[in-house]
């Protein structure tokens, strides 16, 4: 990816108390905590369009981006889900598909999804979108549209930190090995096949896998295996900075539910379960590995309580993010951009 130039922004003087970037429109400053991201943008005007504010500090959206990997526009007039489509257009976002899915999503229109459509008293563990693809979103954004009353959080952790909570040996093993993502396509067990890679013949399919780097397998006419070896280890394209980036602790299966866990099991073995994660060599990674990752991941959690109208930007590849439990409405929208494509294979 072609960095481009862009003029720089002094950032020392970000601390908890607010600054004044731009104009006396904004205040500045850490959500949570110093050092944690999402800094905060919280309009003084409830006037003031949040789309015509970004078009009028790109620079400053994208230095604070790159430094605290996360922020959350609040205050601003924001008008149901084509508040993200303005958004996206005025920080010049190249907007994507959802590729490669594994749940469900309804699409709103102009590349803006519903939330994973996933039963509301479950988690949604950590994860950087698309990490798994040859190409993936480089900027992910989440509009609240109604906030939950009970929970219903999007946590998030800075995937820097969360490498620097992972022993040496683990780590070590990942850079060595890499991962294997190992998903099974039956009907009744997954998403069907020709949703996930958005194709609708085994020829196209097949295309599609070669230039993805995925090796498809036909186990019975109804059932496909595919597996694809991606690293867990990474550099920012812009920053440079290391980060751990993957789905591996995600779609291992020590991470499923217990009961669910030992019934498809049961069912399937741990090879036809719809999907699992393995060290890059195929051997199995055990289950204190994962357990390891993901105490790793909690260090560095953060969450906070939606508000109707805010609107949260993070750099995927800097920011995990999740999904707590919830009952009660709930209604986030989301849309992804900057595809960037892996050259570190």
């Amino acid at each position: 990816m072609q960095e481009v130039a862009r003029p720089t922004l002094d950032l020392s003087s970000i601390k908890r108390q607010a600054i004044k970037p731009t104009s006396e429109l904004v205040t500045i400053k850490p959500l949570l905590h110093e050092g944690v991201p999402p800094v905060l943008i919280e309009s003084h005007l409830e006037s003031l369009e949040l789309g015509a504010w970004c078009e009028n500090n790109l620079s400053v959206i994208r230095e604070l981006l790159q430094k605290h990997g996360g922020i959350l526009f609040r205050g601003f007039n924001t008008e149901g889900p084509e508040t993200l489509t303005n958004f996206t257009h005025a920080i010049q976002l190249q907007l994507m598909n959802y590729m490669e899915g594994a749940t469900p999503r309804k699409a709103v229109g102009n590349n803006v999804y519903t939330s994973t459509e996933f039963p509301p008293e479950h988690t949604i563990a950590l994860h950087n979108e698309n990490s798994y693809v040859m190409t993936w979103p480089m900027k992910i954004c989440f509009f609240c549209v109604i906030a939950p009353h009970d929970r219903g959080e999007t946590p998030i952790a800075d995937v820097r930190k969360v490498l620097d909570h992972i022993s040496p040996a683990t780590r070590a093993r990942f850079e060595d090995k890499s991962y294997m993502l190992v998903r099974n396509f039956r009907k009744h067990l997954s998403l069907p096949w020709q949703n996930s890679f958005k194709v609708s013949s085994k020829e196209e399919l097949e295309a599609y896998c070669v230039q993805a780097r995925i090796e498809p397998e036909w186990v019975s006419d109804d059932h496909l295996r595919t597996r694809q070896v991606r690293p867990a280890i990474t550099r920012h394209p812009v920053t440079g900075e290391t980060v751990w980036f993957n789905h591996m602790a995600f779609w291992h299966v020590s991470s499923l539910e217990k009961d669910l866990r030992e019934l498809l099991v049961s069912g399937y073995s741990e090879e036809g379960i719809p999907y699992n994660t393995y060290y890059g060599d195929g051997s199995r990674i055990d289950d204190d590995v994962v357990e390891e990752v993901r105490k790793a991941y909690d260090a560095e959690t953060v969450k906070f309580p939606w508000q109707k109208g805010d609107l949260l930007l993070l750099d995927n590849m800097l920011v995990a993010h999740a999904r707590s439990p919830f009952s009660g409405p709930r209604k986030i929208v989301v849309s992804m951009g900057e595809p960037y494509t892996r050259t570190d294979m």
